[in-house]
């Protein structure tokens, strides 16, 4: 009974963070736009490949178009009501949200296993009522990676402990294929895998079988584009991604900034596990650290796939601190462990009880209702993916910077410019020149710009500036 009450404590927290205001909080994101106009482009033209872009692999849009199947989405008909509008991410988000709880279940199951009730309580109501936690409501690769990366570790313990172990590695291993073909920097999770897996019987064959199922699955991606015959751009795909790159430290800033308490709760369990050489934690963490470091183009979200580690770490830690005489006594342990509970839970709440993704729909149906099909709209994939594919606007490109390879055929062009805009000025002068021979037609602005984004927990509010004030801007030709 009590093991029961001890899972289903930090399930119920989850299931509310996660599925509270699912698109109210947090805001549309620009990733989430190319997505879900990936998954709508699979679900009519069935070729999971979308034109001639190889950024990432398939399997992250082929899971959106199933569950937009499932559901009958393509029987949706919006008005161009904003509230309508929102509907259009609602079953995504949802489907993201469940993922983050079923993340919830797999933590708790993987530190019962390995470290007992306790840390397992800890470690899944610290995932679930943690403010960085949020971001697993986005509908992004990486949430679709995380439950295929812990469900991998999980059946890797499992085969330790039965003696049904070939058919487990595989699945473990075909999992983990899974996730990689979701995101190439899953691969950096075989690590962990593997010396569970190798760690048990000290044999190859082991560790062969889990590998030949991760290797295989992503391989669909490389060979798909040879029958294509774009290997070729295959590859430039591949290496773009890997030549851009910044510093790790700006994102351990970030992490610091909006989530203080996991970010020092975490990386100081981390430190003792390095200590105790708790290899299952290092393995974890590591490698993927190592590999983003100095790989790729790095952003606040491409740490989900570590966060459940972090608060695996943290409920290690905090379960530790019973050893210590001065608070032996179970009374203040309880009160230790209520307190950040009952702090993380009011922090994240005060952040997903706000609608600041409404200005965002406001913006679209303004659009939608004011402007046909005879101009050129430039705008975010939040909203170039519904004006094509849901409205038929013709003239709406994927996304705005189209024009730094095509200027506009129509005469008048609108542009939806939002904080991403901005930031991507640096692209190229032709984004400088829309703005620059446009007029501000209307601004719709976000609730976000009342709260202070230098308090905590509204620290958070720092990844949501597409949700800030949008502006409708017009141009035209020749002027």
């Amino acid at each position: 009974m009590n093991k029961l009450f001890f899972l289903l404590i930090p399930l119920l927290l989850s299931g509310f963070i996660h599925l509270w205001n699912p698109v109210g909080y947090p805001d549309v994101f620009f990733d989430e736009g190319i997505y879900m106009r990936r998954a709508v482009n699979l679900l009519d033209t069935g070729n999971p490949q979308e034109g001639n872009v190889y950024d990432h692999p398939y399997f992250g849009q082929i899971a959106i178009a199933s569950i937009l199947a499932i559901t009958n989405y393509s029987d949706l008909k919006p008005s161009t009501d904003p509230d309508s509008l929102q509907s259009l991410y609602m079953i995504p988000r949802i489907f993201m949200g469940l993922l983050a709880v079923l993340d919830t279940f797999l933590i708790y199951k993987i530190v019962q296993i390995r470290y007992g009730v306790n840390s397992a309580f800890l470690s899944a109501s610290l995932f679930a009522v943690l403010p960085f936690t949020w971001i697993f409501k986005r509908i992004l690769l990486d949430s679709i990676l995380v439950p295929l990366v812990l469900g991998a570790i999980l059946l890797a313990i499992y085969s330790t402990k039965t003696k049904q172990k070939t058919l487990l590695i595989i699945f473990s291993g075909c999992l983990l294929g899974l996730a990689v073909f979701t995101k190439i920097p899953a691969f950096t999770m075989i690590f962990v895998v593997a010396w569970i897996v190798y760690a048990d019987r000290k044999k190859l064959s082991d560790v062969l079988l889990l590998l030949i199922p991760f290797l295989l699955i992503p391989l669909i991606w490389p060979v798909n584009a040879i029958m294509l015959d774009q290997f070729d751009l295959w590859q430039k795909g591949v290496l773009w991604q890997t030549q851009r790159t910044n510093s790790i430290l700006d994102i351990f800033g970030f992490f610091a900034v909006i989530d203080p308490i996991l970010f020092a709760l975490g990386l100081s369990g981390i430190a003792i596990a390095a200590l105790r050489r708790d290899k299952f934690l290092l393995f974890w963490f590591i490698p993927f650290v190592v590999f983003i470091s100095g790989v790729g183009y790095k952003q606040y979200f491409h740490w989900m796939i570590i966060i459940p580690v972090l608060c695996i770490a943290s409920g290690i830690l905090i379960e530790s601190i019973r050893k210590f005489d001065v608070i032996k006594k179970n009374f203040v342990y309880v009160g230790i462990v209520s307190a950040v509970l009952v702090f993380g839970f009011i922090s994240t709440t005060l952040l997903i009880v706000n609608d600041i993704s409404n200005n965002q729909f406001q913006a679209l149906s303004y659009v939608l209702e004011n402007y046909d099909d005879s101009i050129t709209i430039l705008t975010s994939p939040v909203y170039s993916w519904i004006l094509y594919d849901i409205f038929e606007r013709e003239n709406t490109p994927k996304d705005y910077s189209t024009i730094l390879f095509y200027p506009p055929t129509t005469e008048k062009t609108v542009i939806m410019v939002d904080d991403h805009y901005r930031i991507d000025l640096t692209r190229g002068i032709q984004l400088q020149k829309a703005l620059d021979h446009s007029t501000i037609i209307q601004t719709f602005e976000g609730t976000i710009t009342g709260f202070n984004d230098k308090i905590y927990p509204y620290t958070n509010m720092q990844a949501n500036k597409e949700a800030a004030n949008i502006e409708i801007r017009e141009s035209i030709r020749g002027s």
